[in-house]
C-alpha cells in the first residue's frame, strides 16, 4: 500500500503541502534530522508535519518527525494511512507533563488552547498549556541538546494597544487585565515568550519566537471561531449571519503560508525575538472577511445578513492617538528573512472551502 502524502491526502491539502515543501526555508539544515512537533494532530500541527514528510517524499530529506499528541483516537483519524510510515512516529502524552519521546534536534512547540469556548470551560488547562508546556518542551530540547527550538506564541499577546499607529510592531505592547481568568491564553502566552528569552540566556539555547495573526484555512464545520464559521457557511450554501457591524480590523494569514513562515523562523531567526507572520493582502474588517466569503462563489448566491438592521451601515473609522490600535500586524521582520506569502484572502477561502466540501462530502 502507498503511504506516501500524495496518495493519503486529498488535492487541495497535497497543493497546500508543496507549496510549504518548496518554500523558502532552509531545509538543508534539516536533513537527516529528528523534529518533535507539539500539537501535531491541530490545524497548524498536521500541515507541519505532513510538510516534512512530503520533503521525504520528494527530495529524500531523511526527516524523522516526532508528532506529540494528546488523543491517539483523534491523531489517527487526523493522520489516517501516515501512521504506517516509518517516519512518522505518535507520542501521545499531554504537553504539561514531561515530555516522554527521544531526543530531538529541533523543537516546535505548538501545542495551545486557542478557543473561546477552552478559554471560558477550562482557564486551567488554557494557561498551563502556554507556560508549563513551555517549560517542559524547552527543558526536554535544554536535555536534547537540540539545534533550535520555536515557542509558537500569539498576537494576543500584545494585549490593548492604544495610539494612532496602523498596525502593531514587535515592540509594542498593551494592557491585559492579567486577574481576568478571560486572558488566561493571552498571559500564558506572554510568560512563555519570557521562559524561552531566560533559555536562552541562562543555558545558552537557541530559541526562536513567532506571533501569529488569525491563521485561516480547512480547519473544520464546527470550528467555533467566526472566521472557520464563515467558511462552513460558504460550504453549506448558508447566508453569513453577522451579530455586528463586523468593523474590527484583522491580520489573517492563511494555514500553508503561516506553517511555512514558523519554519523559516525555526531554521533562521534570531533567538529570543519575535517575529510577527502576517499577509498585508490578507488585512481586513471581520465584515470584509464575511463579505469576501459571499463573492468567492456567486454561483452560491449567498448574501451577508445583519441580525441589528442598524449594523448595515459601512462603519466609519476616526484615528486618534487615543483610539484602539486594530489586530493589524506590521510583518517586515519576517519579509527580511526572505518569507513571501503566496496565498491571498480570496484564494485561501477558496481553497478552505473545497478542501472542507471534499472532506465532508458536501456538495
Amino acid at each position: 500500500m502507498d503511504y506516501k502524502v500524495r496518495a493519503c491526502v486529498g488535492d487541495g491539502v497535497y497543493r497546500d503541502l508543496t507549496e510549504m515543501a518548496q518554500s523558502g526555508a532552509d531545509f538543508a539544515k534539516m536533513k537527516d534530522a529528528t523534529v518533535l512537533i507539539t500539537g501535531a494532530g491541530g490545524f497548524i500541527g498536521f500541515y507541519l508535519t505532513a510538510a516534512l514528510l512530503l520533503r521525504n517524499d520528494l527530495y529524500g530529506d531523511n526527516i524523522r518527525v516526532l508528532a506529540l499528541v494528546r488523543s491517539r483516537e483523534r491523531a489517527e483519524k487526523k493522520f489516517g494511512r501516515l501512521l504506517q510510515r516509518p517516519d512518522l512516529t505518535l507520542c501521545v502524552q499531554d504537553v504539561t507533563a514531561p515530555i516522554q519521546a527521544e531526543r530531538a534536534d529541533y523543537v516546535i512547540h505548538a501545542a495551545s488552547q486557542a478557543s473561546n469556548i477552552q478559554f471560558e470551560t477550562d482557564p486551567v488547562g488554557t494557561i498551563n498549556a502556554n507556560l508549563t508546556g513551555t517549560a517542559n518542551v524547552l527543558d526536554f530540547a535544554r536535555k536534547s541538546r537540540s539545534r533550535a527550538v520555536l515557542v509558537v506564541s500569539s498576537l494576543k499577546v500584545y494585549g490593548t494597544v492604544y495610539g494612532s499607529a496602523e498596525k502593531l510592531r514587535e515592540s509594542d505592547s498593551g494592557y491585559i487585565d492579567f486577574t481576568s481568568y478571560k486572558n488566561c491564553y493571552a498571559m500564558g502566552k506572554r510568560a512563555g515568550e519570557t521562559l524561552a528569552a531566560s533559555y536562552c540566556r541562562e543555558y545558552g539555547m537557541h530559541v526562536r519566537l513567532a506571533r501569529p495573526a488569525y491563521i485561516y484555512g480547512a480547519s473544520s464545520l464546527n470550528d467555533d471561531r467566526v472566521w472557520a464559521q464563515f467558511i462552513a457557511n460558504v460550504v453549506r450554501g448558508e447566508d453569513i449571519l453577522l451579530k455586528s457591524n463586523g468593523a474590527a480590523k484583522r491580520s489573517f494569514c492563511y494555514v500553508s503560508d503561516t506553517a511555512a513562515a514558523l519554519l523559516m523562523i525555526l531554521l533562521d531567526g534570531e533567538d529570543a525575538t519575535p517575529y510577527n507572520i502576517a499577509n498585508e493582502a490578507s488585512d481586513v474588517t471581520i465584515r470584509g472577511f464575511a463579505k469576501k466569503a459571499c463573492e468567492v462563489f456567486p454561483e452560491k448566491s449567498m448574501k451577508l445578513v445583519f441580525a441589528d438592521p442598524a449594523d448595515e451601515a459601512e462603519p466609519q473609522e476616526t484615528v486618534t492617538p487615543l483610539r484602539q490600535v486594530p489586530e493589524l500586524l506590521d510583518n517586515s521582520r519576517l519579509l527580511a528573512l526572505g518569507w513571501q506569502p503566496k496565498v491571498d484572502l480570496a484564494e485561501g477561502i477558496r481553497r478552505s472551502v473545497r478542501i472542507l466540501t471534499e472532506q465532508n462530502g458536501q456538495g
